[in-house]
């Protein structure tokens, strides 16, 4: 059985690969945006079955389908709420939400092998419609207590937000860093993907706070902000096409 996956976050792709090794299948490729992806169907034999992300750095997984039109059986992958996956049960489709439960992932490869139907019927202007009513309002602001007071934070003034020992940081544009309650993983669903974009493992950066970008070791990037200065502001090798599709858009 021929498996693709496509994810954004290469982290969760390798993550569901070994869980779908540890279980005896082969994955094929994992493909990171809705660009690589058109170009690896044009190229190559379809798969058998589709793990497909919703949301992908460079747009939405129904950007694929409507370009290529695959036959293969697809397993949606998600970290929406109920509400979005109430949205793919009413279309017969299959989805997870993440992160992937192991028997949660067994139960959908298991369905999917007693029917061995691909996703031909399905209704994908209907699906999409619902997607984007079900698409969340992005954060505007972050409340941040300090003491006894409170500090409002918008959104366009935050330069980055970083994690450093085990501490998530929210960094201004007025040179003013506050410590915040979430993780970075929390954080980037909330974050609009048109304006945040997780560089690396421990960066998220803001568009209008980009000063500079230059050419670094290992085909990676080096991000230089306006005010906030580091050396991890270092765009991930595996994230850099995904980057430079987000900076065009």
């Amino acid at each position: 059985m021929k498996i693709l996956i496509i994810e954004d976050e290469l982290p969760s792709a390798r993550l569901l690969q070994r869980k779908l090794e540890n279980m005896g299948y082969t994955v094929s490729a994992v493909l990171q945006t809705v660009e690589e992806s058109v170009e690896w169907f044009m190229s190559n034999t379809e798969p058998d079955l589709l793990f497909l992300d919703v949301q992908l750095a460079d747009g939405i997984s129904f950007d694929i389908l409507e370009q290529v039109k695959p036959s293969a059986a697809i397993i949606f992958t998600t970290a929406y709420d109920e509400y979005m996956l109430r949205a793919f049960k009413q279309n017969s489709i299959d989805y997870l939400l993440k992160p992937i439960d192991d028997e949660e992932l067994k139960n959908a490869v298991e369905k999917f092998l007693h029917f061995r139907r691909p996703n031909t019927h399905f209704d994908l202007t209907s699906l999409e419609a619902l997607f984007s009513n079900a698409l969340p309002t992005y954060k505007e602001r972050f409340t941040i207590k300090l003491g006894q007071n409170i500090k409002l934070v918008t959104t366009q003034n935050i330069e980055c937000i970083y994690s450093e020992n085990k501490g998530t940081y929210l960094y201004t544009n007025e040179n003013e860093n506050y410590l915040l309650d979430q993780t970075l993983d929390g954080l980037v669903p909330q974050l609009s993907p048109k304006d945040f974009f997780r560089i690396n493992r421990s960066t998220i950066v803001q568009f209008d706070a980009i000063k500079s970008i230059a050419v670094h070791s290992n085909a990676r990037l080096k991000i230089y902000l306006k005010h906030y200065t580091s050396d991890e502001l270092i765009v991930s090798r595996e994230r850099v096409t995904a980057f430079k599709k987000w900076l065009d858009n």
